[in-house]
Parts: structure tokens; C-alpha cells; sequence
């Protein structure tokens, strides 16, 4: 069982908060660029397990390549694949691997969603309070926090188990 979700991440500056010693405000440099990429994220509670993709769109064909990836990453397992109704999920082209099955959770409840918890790690602690000058730099980030958080199977699992186990 997994649960699937897509992030995005680009150069948009959103300051967060911070500490400062009394008196010192502090300062974060920030553009206002809007390009992005998309990361593919898939988490099994059970386990803690976290496989994703950075793509640089998110349509029909980008996932049809993740649940492809997925498959590949798990030979001879039965995915059961939780996911919103987003409308490359639900689009006629997607071609879902046949060692998968895809469920759907409820609309407008991504608090169901346990891989929701992995992108707040992601964000802030590889994306907070930092100014990417090329788009390159946002996916060298997005890559090394996933390779974190793929590294990390019990921290993930403390995450995500909570709702659903």
C-alpha cells in the first residue's frame, strides 16, 4: 500500500519565519521568478519506504512514467496506489502498470494523504528561507532532500504511520 502525491517546487521566495536575536531582523533574499519543477512522491507507512521522481511538468504522460518507475522499483509486489482525483490520475491515457491498482481518496482531504507529511519535511528543510538562482538549483535541492528522506525509512515511517496504522 502507498500513497501518491506531486509537489511543486520552483524559485518563488516565501519567507518563513525565523529566529533572531532581540532587536536584529533578519533578512532572506527572495526574487519573484515563477518557474518550477514537479516532484513525484509515493510513501508506504508500513515501511517508511519513499521512491519519487523530479519531473518538470505534471500531466498524463509524467505519471504514467512515475507508476512505471514505481513498478520497476517493486518486481513481483501487488501495488495498491492511493492517490487525490487529479486529472492526470484519472485521465483515460494513463497507463497503469498491471502489478498496480489505483484507489482514490476522498475530494479535498489532503490530510489523508500521508506523503503530505513528506513534502512539509522537504520544504522546509531543504527549500526554507533559500533563493535559487537558476532552476538547476531548485532540482539539486528537491533531489538531495529526497535522497535524504529515501535514507531515512524509520524517520519517514514516524512521519506517516500515525493516520494509518
Amino acid at each position: 500500500m502507498m500513497f501518491q502525491d506531486e509537489g511543486k517546487v520552483g524559485r518563488v521566495s516565501r519567507p518563513k519565519a525565523c529566529w533572531a536575536p532581540t532587536g536584529l531582523r533578519p533578512t532572506v533574499a527572495g526574487g519573484i521568478v515563477r518557474e518550477y519543477v514537479h516532484v513525484f512522491g509515493a510513501v508506504s507507512p508500513k515501511d517508511g519506504r519513499h521512491d519519487s521522481l523530479v519531473l518538470p511538468y505534471a500531466d498524463t504522460e509524467a505519471m504514467s512514467m512515475f507508476l512505471a518507475e514505481i513498478s520497476r522499483r517493486y518486481p513481483g509486489e501487488h501495488i495498491l496506489m492511493f492517490m487525490d482525483r487529479a486529472g492526470w490520475h484519472t485521465a483515460k491515457g494513463l497507463e497503469v502498470p498491471p502489478d498496480m491498482e489505483l484507489a482514490f481518496l476522498p475530494p479535498y482531504s489532503p490530510e489523508l494523504n500521508p506523503q503530505e507529511q513528506v513534502w512539509d519535511v522537504l520544504k522546509e528543510r531543504f527549500f526554507g528561507n533559500r533563493f535559487f538562482r537558476s532552476i538547476a538549483g531548485v532540482v539539486d535541492a528537491a533531489v538531495e532532500g529526497l535522497r535524504w528522506l529515501e535514507a531515512r525509512p524509520d524517520f519517514v515511517a514516524s512521519l506517516t504511520q500515525r493516520q494509518w496504522l
